[in-house]
């Protein structure tokens, strides 16, 4: 008589993956998260650590030796004219890169997706949606080159031999140097044209999970083209509404480099940004301390508006719950 032995049975290919029982270890999973967080460490928290640190010294750069100043470079922050006029320029730039970008961007993508969209085609919206966010794609130094060329201070300048083929009188108008409004304008309008599509096709994304049939309903009842708006649109692209105002906002308080490419802060620094100035200690000032202290509290500022648009968000989120 003979006995069989008991044979392995092979794992075939087409078998399920084993899942891990619940409460095995989970050491596993964290080991995936070592690669970002050594990352992350090196890229962000090292250098954010390191700047923060710096703020409490005067660093003349380089091999020279670090002397603890305390507060000194906070206090010199707060005092500092030119710092409180870069900051104040920030004004302008949120409304160039928020405020404007996202109020022109509501109305256009509600008008591509309940006009154009239903009235003419979505190809046309869909088309519409891709031409308002081409100067996203296109980097910043070429979007800055291209401004530049428009808005050269010779009659070569594209703005400039437009002006002058209207008034028939030659217009030599320097832009970008010659006072302080026509150079924060140039600025302000590079952003807001390059900006403008990023909440145009955030918004657009978010209107797809609205049900066509409710404008439709809405229309019918004798609901204009406003109060459709008003009642369907803003309230169903809400959360969408507070990440473009978050993400735009932080993107602003960091703003370099059109001022960088257009008018290197002029004239006689009057279009200075925080990033801006801080670069501009880190590279020719003799405290690269307070280069840091500039750096240091723009990192703050961003935070502390982080956390309001969060409270915020979740404010409206549990309130429409």
């Amino acid at each position: 008589m003979t006995t069989s032995t008991p044979t392995k049975r092979r794992r075939r290919t087409d078998d399920p993956a084993r899942i891990p029982e619940p409460g095995g270890s989970k050491l596993g999973y964290w080991l995936y998260f070592v690669p970002g967080l050594i990352l992350i460490s090196i890229v962000i928290l090292y250098p954010l650590v390191r700047n923060l640190r710096l703020s409490f010294f005067n660093w003349r750069g380089g091999r020279a030796e670090e002397t603890f100043v305390g507060l000194d470079n906070w206090r010199q922050l707060f005092q500092d004219a030119e710092f409180i006029r870069s900051f104040q320029n920030i004004i302008l730039v949120i409304l160039a890169m928020v405020i404007i970008p996202t109020l022109f961007g509501l109305i256009l993508s509600a008008l591509l997706f309940d006009l154009v969209g239903r009235k003419f085609s979505t190809k046309l919206s869909s088309f519409l949606r891709a031409t308002y966010y081409l100067p996203q794609i296109l980097p910043i130094a070429v979007a800055g080159v291209l401004f530049g060329w428009i808005l050269r201070p010779n009659n070569s300048g594209v703005m400039n031999t437009v002006l002058s083929m209207v008034t028939g009188d030659d217009v030599a108008i320097n832009w970008l140097g010659g006072s302080y409004t026509t150079a924060m304008s140039s600025v302000m309008l590079l952003m807001i044209w390059i900006q403008i599509g990023y909440p145009v096709v955030i918004f657009m994304a978010a209107l797809q999970r609205v049900d066509p049939e409710l404008y439709e309903a809405a229309e019918l009842d004798g609901a204009n083209w406003f109060r459709r708006f008003q009642a369907i649109t803003l309230p169903m692209i809400r959360p969408e509404l507070f990440v473009v105002a978050l993400t735009t906002t932080i993107a602003a308080l960091k703003v370099f480099a059109p001022v960088f490419i257009l008018t290197m802060g002029g004239p006689a620094k009057s279009t200075y940004v925080p990033s801006f100035y801080a670069y501009q200690e880190f590279i020719r000032g003799a405290n690269k301390g307070y280069a840091a202290t500039i750096a240091t509290a723009i990192t703050i500022l961003v935070i502390i508006v982080s956390i309001i648009f969060i409270r915020v968000q979740n404010h409206y989120e549990k309130k429409d719950a």
